[in-house]
């Protein structure tokens, strides 16, 4: 109900923006030069600790080290943000798409994405991917290839990079779902051979679950992408002076070393939340 009320509030703030931004060009005398936006409504992957994951005290907004870095970003333009989580990770690519949701507040540079959202440089962490498979359940690995025959899985519009993603449409079986603890259950059904998801935060996850001890990382699989902050092609506040503002903070802050502090800061927050909530961190899975 919170987060309907707060889509709901959005939607209304866009169609006061739009008109007034309307009513601004044509009667810029009268109006005189008023900022296109003042506040800044972002989302992202929900199940992508230390980066975004659901505040355990308020389900509708994400916390995390994206969180954090773009409110700094924002910050510096005296524009606030507001953190919302609108669902799984497919859900808030289309919300973004959409322009109904501003922002990504993290998203792997793929072809599809350029046509939607603007994407602000530098990118603020690279992120390594890795192939995961049952304990019980590893494969000889020497490339891409020898995951054909095989069946995959992977949380809904997941990326791993133009190339592989280009390799799994043309010649894997690649079943998509939309979250990964339902990934990792097709994998211990033995309904999947393999898992492909972020290293980190697919091992925070499996710790959260307590699988930790069924899974394995099957070596020579890393794949490393950029992650980038992106702003919708059809968000309201969407203008070249936004562009440019969010670019000169994320240089800012990235010449300062920020992203990597706030993303050993969340680590720890992430940690912390797992023992007060009972997870037991396991030991690391081999890789």
């Amino acid at each position: 109900m919170r987060l309907a009320r707060a889509l709901l509030d959005y939607g209304r703030r866009v169609v006061r923006l739009s008109v007034f931004s309307a009513l601004s060009m044509i009667t810029p005398i009268a109006l005189g030069a008023v900022p296109l936006c003042e506040r800044i409504v972002a989302t992202g992957n929900p199940q992508y600790p230390p980066i975004l994951w659901v505040d355990p005290e308020d389900d509708t907004r994400l916390i995390g080290a994206g969180a954090e870095l773009l409110e700094k970003v924002l910050a510096q333009s005296d524009i606030k943000l507001e953190m919302l989580n609108v669902g799984p990770w497919s859900r808030a690519q289309e919300e973004v798409r959409s322009g109904r949701v501003d922002m990504l507040a993290g998203a792997f540079l793929t072809r599809p994405r350029l046509g939607q959202m603007d994407y602000i440089h530098p990118a603020y962490a690279e992120v390594p991917s890795v192939i995961f498979v049952r304990a019980d359940g590893i494969f000889p690995y020497s490339g891409w290839e020898d995951l054909r025959g095989k069946v995959g899985s992977t949380v809904l519009n997941n990326s791993f990079g133009n190339a592989f993603d280009r390799f799994a449409a043309d010649f894997l079986d690649m079943e998509t779902v939309p979250s990964i603890e339902q990934s990792f259950q097709k994998l211990l059904r033995g309904r999947a051979d393999y898992v492909i998801y972020e290293r980190h935060q697919g091992l925070a996850l499996a710790q959260q679950m307590g699988i930790t001890d069924d899974l394995d990382i099957i070596d020579g699989s890393l794949m490393n992408e950029h992650l980038y902050l992106t702003l919708s092609h059809n968000s309201a506040c969407n203008s070249p002076d936004l562009r440019a503002a969010l670019a000169q903070g994320m240089y800012d802050l990235t010449l300062d070393n920020e992203p990597q502090r706030l993303l050993e800061k969340y680590r720890e927050v992430w940690a912390q939340q797992q023992i007060t909530a009972g997870a037991v961190p396991g030991p690391a899975i081999n890789e």
